[in-house]
């Protein structure tokens, strides 16, 4: 029996998406191997998240809800998932590889003496074990790796790679995790997270980006791209030319040194399509290029191209698609 360990990272109180594309790829480990599978919530809104994930297959549902926890920190949190994973005897642990997710399980798997695998974009299993795949080389290669152990083996996959997983109608145990953190035993403590303008959904787990590069020319540009975003209902990014000279934010920055995303749609608008910008979205499900340089390299990875000049076409494409949504 292996039995594996669910963690579900809350935003704003709200377990964010990829907590149900983990169930789906703990379900196929538990399909295979057997065991059971069972979830984990740290900080705010981590009772009321247990209960909404009742019925979705999980064994029991821990939950750690208290003031030390309430906003993130890395000791703090680290000190449950680690207590957990002992407690329950996890063989494996799934988390999304986000910007908690990486600073996070790091320290989870030296204080378990585990093994990582980061960056991971699926999970299969064969001959008895759990196979990570994942890209390296920017992305041009994937590899599939897997412990020889049985030390616990936690595996942060991106979003948007594996399907979310529909609630089974069984209800979990809920259970509530004792925690002896204090705010004095924390060293660093995050005193508040400020969303990012615009309600959008996280750049990461974002269905639509509307990117924007250089040829944006200045912040206010990004209106363009905001109002497109906005009317499908998705996220705003930029390359790293646009958040070096000023026209963005890092936190917006998709790319080798951004973020990486996988959205269903990217909109890449006056991006050229350096490779350390193909680095973070080249697994888009559709990539559309708009660009007035018909030999810019992005046009080589877009399904579909537009030449011209994005400050027409923009407005355009968004009037139009007002017309049929």
């Amino acid at each position: 029996m292996t039995d594996i360990l669910v963690f579900g990272e809350l935003r704003g109180g709200k377990a964010k998406k990829i907590t149900k594309e983990l169930i789906t790829a703990a379900d196929r480990i538990a399909g295979e191997l057997g065991g059971e599978i069972n979830g984990l919530f740290v900080g705010e809104g981590a009772a009321s998240a247990a209960e909404e994930f009742k019925g979705y297959g999980f064994k029991r549902i821990f939950y750690a809800e208290d003031d030390a926890l309430k906003n993130y920190s890395t000791e703090g949190y680290a000190k449950v998932v680690s207590d957990v994973i002992k407690s329950t005897g996890a063989r494996y642990v799934l988390a999304g590889a986000t910007a908690m997710g990486r600073d996070l399980f790091p320290r989870v798997a030296a204080r378990v003496d585990g093994v990582m695998f980061s960056d991971c974009v699926d999970l299969r299993v064969e001959d008895g074990r759990a196979i990570a795949k994942r890209p390296v080389y920017s992305g041009k290669v994937f590899i599939e790796i897997t412990s020889k152990d049985e030390r616990p083996t936690i595996v942060a996959i991106r979003p948007n790679n594996i399907p979310p997983a529909e609630p089974k109608g069984d209800g979990a145990e809920i259970v509530k995790q004792d925690s002896d953190v204090t705010i004095d035993t924390i060293r660093a403590i995050a005193k508040e997270i400020v969303p990012l303008a615009g309600g959008r959904p996280d750049l990461t787990e974002a269905d639509i980006i509307v990117s924007g590069g250089r040829a944006m020319k200045d912040a206010s540009n990004f209106k363009i791209l905001e109002e497109l975003a906005d009317l499908l209902g998705g996220a705003v990014g930029a390359s790293r030319a646009a958040v070096d000279s000023g026209y963005a934010p890092h936190a917006l920055q998709v790319g080798q040194t951004g973020k990486i995303v996988n959205p269903k749609l990217y909109i890449a608008c006056g991006i050229s399509g350096a490779i350390q910008h193909l680095a973070g979205m080249r697994t888009s499900k559709v990539i559309v290029a708009i660009n007035k340089d018909p030999n810019a390299p992005i046009f080589e990875k877009a399904h579909y191209g537009i030449v011209g000049d994005l400050f027409e076409v923009v407005p355009l494409l968004t009037e139009e698609l007002k017309k049929i949504l």
